[in-house]
């Protein structure tokens, strides 16, 4: 996702929020609201421990390959093993941490070279920045201009999970607009325990 975001944490009980678009500002989130980002959620936000993640990344691969066809961009030799970096796992990383897997497979890529790749993949919606964990995390779900992502952030595993909130986007949106604000690409994080980690 690109341009400004609009993020909200919320965590166990208690809720904050976060809102960005150029300069971050601070919001008040309630229970209520994240009781109903996590009930629009399905199961299937974390993948389980033992899925096929080969099969995982492969597919969301191949997703990236047919989206950048279809626009007309390139998705060049970088890119791709960037994008390759961030499918090892459903964790979000940081771009250094990027560039020391990337150099596992051979030469170190210079940190502009990084990020530029990095900025190409968000515009094109194939790689999220979690603001709350300063680092990134390969998209597996495609989204249509300006929709909301909601991103729940196991703190006990550290995985990330991609959901539904559409009533609490619709709200946010409605606030946005009486407040004359135009959100772009807005992000929701929340933070919590998955399900797998729960039942550890």
């Amino acid at each position: 996702m690109t341009g400004s975001q609009q993020s909200a944490r919320t965590s166990g009980k208690a809720a904050s929020g976060k809102a960005a678009a150029g300069g971050p500002a601070r919001a008040r989130g309630s229970g209520g609201k994240a009781a109903a980002v996590a009930a629009a959620t399905p199961e299937g936000a974390f993948p389980a421990p033992d899925h096929d993640h080969g099969r995982c990344a492969s597919d969301a691969m191949a997703l990236a390959e047919q989206l950048c066809a279809r626009r007309g961009e390139r998705l060049t030799p970088i890119r791709r093993t960037i994008l390759s970096a961030l499918l090892a796992s459903h964790k979000p990383v940081g771009a250094y941490e990027i560039i020391d897997r990337v150099a596992e497979g051979g030469g170190r890529p210079a940190p502009i070279t990084v990020y530029r790749a990095l900025d190409f993949l968000r515009e094109q919606g194939l790689v999220h920045r979690i603001e709350s964990r300063n680092a990134f995390l390969a998209c597996v779900h495609p989204h249509e201009d300006g929709e909301f992502a909601v991103f729940l952030i196991c703190e006990s595993c550290g995985a990330v999970g991609e959901g539904s909130g559409r009533d609490v986007a619709e709200a946010l949106k409605a606030s946005a607009r009486a407040a004359g604000f135009a959100p772009r690409n807005p992000v929701i994080e929340i933070g919590g325990i998955c399900a797998h980690c729960r039942n550890v």
